[in-house]
């Protein structure tokens, strides 16, 4: 793969990690803030993987698989938090 096409990736998915930080500091919810962070989260493992290929490092795409494994656990236990926090309200 060409590095120029890995460079455009990475600006790509770091325009799009300052979008994410744009939400979660004006999210008017508490659920927008939450999905902005995975959203950030996802950005984040795209760009260590991009990464990982840039520089031809296996040992990053471990990292990638646990950070998966990782932001999932959180957006389950972010997803709770709401649903709890949502239903005290009522």
């Amino acid at each position: 793969m060409s590095t120029l096409l890995l460079d455009a990736g990475i600006v790509v998915l770091a325009l799009g990690l300052l979008v994410a930080v744009g939400r979660v500091l004006a999210g008017p919810t508490d659920a927008d803030r939450g999905l902005a962070v995975d959203y950030g989260f996802v950005v984040v493992v795209g760009l260590i993987a991009l990464l990982a290929l840039r520089l031809g490092s296996t040992a990053m795409l471990d990292l990638v698989v646990v950070a998966t494994l990782v932001g999932f656990l959180t957006t389950v236990a972010v997803a709770r938090l709401i649903w709890a926090e949502k239903g005290a309200k009522r």
